[in-house]
């Protein structure tokens, strides 16, 4: 699996890009708020000759979703997520007001639904939807075993977690699923992560404070 990371927003938000030997591509937690962004995005799918086809999202917290109804103008893509995060999802423009960012455009609805335990392909990839609720309701983490890469949304940090302090947030329910669904991964899993640089498994279950002590 190819992967390319960029970071958009004010929230500095790491949106991703996947695809396969093949060139069919997944944009994931598209932050692209801002049009620069969205043509950094762009040009990089031209340059490298990339098919986007999926639009994916780990979640639906507000700095993953922005670049949504731009991915549906330019490609015609529709997100993919779990069922879980379709109220938030629905509530972006209004969420977005609250916390003082003016002109978002709603999101397309759901082309689909992640499912907890399913496969998700992309091209030849394919990718295991891990549920991981805690941080948001309906979060997932879409393992892709093969190349032993995860993109784990705000689930886990380097050295951190995400927060739990948003409705539907649970201290307990997060680490439970970190436990679960992260550590489960062989050591050497290189995990990215929706904020901040990617880091693996094997240094997270020795380095993580929040996971130290649990």
């Amino acid at each position: 699996m190819q992967l390319q990371s960029f970071t958009f927003n004010m929230f500095m938000e790491n949106t991703y890009l996947l695809w396969d030997e093949a060139g069919v591509c997944a944009i994931v937690d598209p932050g692209c708020l801002f049009e620069r962004e969205q043509m950094v995005l762009q040009d990089y799918i031209n340059q490298h000759g990339l098919q986007p086809t999926y639009l994916l999202n780990t979640h639906c917290h507000l700095d993953h979703v922005f670049g949504n109804a731009w991915a549906e103008r330019t490609y015609g893509l529709r997100p993919w997520i779990h069922e879980q995060e379709q109220g938030i999802l629905q509530r972006l423009p209004a969420t977005a007001a609250h916390w003082g960012i003016d002109g978002v455009e709603a999101s397309p609805p759901p082309a689909g639904l992640l499912r907890a335990g399913s496969t998700f392909g992309v091209g030849s990839l394919e990718l295991e939807v891990r549920w991981a609720p805690g941080h948001s309701p309906g979060s997932v983490l879409l393992y892709h075993a093969e190349s032993g890469q995860a993109l784990v949304g705000d689930v886990i940090f380097q050295q951190s977690i995400g927060r739990t302090d948003l409705p539907g947030g649970s201290h307990a329910q997060l680490i439970e699923s970190i436990h679960k669904q992260v550590l489960s991964m062989p050591d050497a899993t290189r995990l990215y992560p929706g904020h901040g640089p990617d880091t693996t498994v094997g240094h997270e279950r020795v380095h993580n404070p929040f996971l130290i002590s649990n």
